[in-house]
């Protein structure tokens, strides 16, 4: 096994296994509850990246409209970087700015996934 190379346009492809995408919506879950947020994810995998990112999408905008730095706490814990953002900004030109966010989100806490699961295989 090897280190997946996650990037923008290739989400999609890791998301393909139920374990994962549970993992994954278990952990963004998780980064957020720390901060008193709530997530929630119903199980249903074919919908997982609709209802993640529609849940991220309105508590980015409640964040950015109410409590901007608990929005950047969250972000330092989900380990976004202002340079990840900017490149996704980019990439994904359809996206506005919250959109662009909890799609980092995502793919940040699918790589957190991936490189645990990598590093298990690897012992």
């Amino acid at each position: 096994m090897q280190l997946p190379d996650i990037r923008n346009d290739n989400v999609a492809r890791f998301l393909d296994s139920a374990a994962v995408v549970q993992e994954t919506a278990e952990q963004i879950m998780k980064d957020f509850a720390m901060f008193g947020i709530s997530i929630t994810f119903s199980g249903n995998t074919d919908q997982a990246y609709h209802e993640l990112h529609e849940q991220l999408v309105d508590q980015i905008r409640h964040l950015l409209a109410n409590d901007y730095q608990r929005l950047l706490s969250v972000l330092y814990q989900v380990d976004i970087t202002q340079k990840e953002i900017t490149r996704a900004g980019l990439e994904l030109p359809d996206y506005n700015e919250m959109e662009v966010l909890a799609h980092q989100i995502i793919v940040r806490d699918l790589k957190k996934v991936l490189t645990r699961r990598y590093f298990k295989s690897q012992k």
